[in-house]
């Protein structure tokens, strides 16, 4: 069997895993699709499966706080960029209540399914208020 980390870089060694959040192929990304508008922002996006296989070769080289990271991301691609610069925002320091912070974790929860986004910033505002 064939260690993970084998399979990186993913879109080198394993394109045919790699699809956009619409569901198009890796391999059919390229300039002339661009052109020819038959691609579109949304095709250029990452998509969550891609950035959990990134977290399993990440966990399997022993790299567990950057594949949480990841799987942190991934959990991101479905919230509004507009959502996750405010949440960004009331993590800097000075910036927000605890009490706010614990708002936001609820939203991402709630609304997004973004349960370990909401634990960290849960965990951010136990340090805010100690």
């Amino acid at each position: 069997m064939s260690r993970l980390t084998d399979n990186y870089p993913l879109s080198e060694k394993s394109p045919d895993r790699l699809t956009t959040p619409t569901g198009a192929s890796w391999k059919d990304i390229d300039l002339q699709s661009v052109l020819d508008g038959t691609l579109s922002m949304s095709d250029l996006r990452i998509a969550p499966e891609t950035l959990e296989l990134q977290a399993q070769i990440a966990e399997s080289a022993g790299r567990s706080q950057l594949a949480e990271n990841l799987r942190r991301a991934a959990e991101l691609v479905g919230v509004p960029e507009a959502r996750i610069l405010e949440v960004y925002q009331a993590l800097r320091p000075g910036r927000s209540t605890p009490e706010r912070l614990e708002e936001l974790a609820d939203e991402l929860e709630s609304q997004y399914r973004a349960n370990r986004c909401a634990r960290f910033l849960r965990e951010a505002a136990q340090a805010y208020a100690s």
